[in-house]
C-alpha cells in the first residue's frame, strides 16, 4: 500500500470487494466514468466528502488515510492547524508531491 497512489489504492480496495466501477459509482453517488478518471489519478482528487462515502463503500475503518493519500488535509486537521497556524510549516514537509513536483493543495493551504 505504501506505493500506491490514491488512485491505485481506490481500485485496489474496489477489486478486493469484487465491485465494478459501475457498481462502486452507483454506491458513492458519482458517475462511474468520474470513478475511472479517480482511479487513474487524472485530474484533481475528489472532495473530502466523495472520499469519505468512498471509504464507507470500500470498507476502510479510517477515511483519513485516504484522504491524506489523495494529498488532501482532513478537515479534523485543518480546523486545528487554523489555530496554530506555525504548524503549518511542519506539515508542509509530510504532504506528498504531485508527479511534476508541485504540492498538492488542501484547503488548509489554499489561499
Amino acid at each position: 500500500m505504501a506505493s500506491e497512489t490514491f488512485g491505485q489504492r481506490i481500485r485496489t480496495l474496489r477489486k478486493e470487494l469484487g465491485l465494478s466501477q459501475r457498481e462502486l459509482a452507483q454506491q458513492v453517488g458519482i458517475d462511474f466514468t468520474y470513478l475511472s478518471k479517480i482511479e487513474n489519478d487524472r485530474g484533481e482528487p475528489p472532495s473530502e466528502a466523495v472520499i469519505k462515502r468512498l471509504a464507507a463503500h470500500l470498507l476502510v475503518d479510517e477515511p483519513d488515510e485516504l484522504i491524506v493519500l489523495a494529498g488532501k488535509i482532513p478537515s479534523d486537521i485543518a480546523r486545528v492547524l487554523a489555530d496554530n497556524p506555525d504548524q503549518l510549516t511542519h506539515l508542509r514537509k509530510l504532504v506528498p508531491k504531485t508527479p511534476g513536483g508541485k504540492r498538492k493543495r488542501g484547503k488548509a493551504d489554499a489561499g
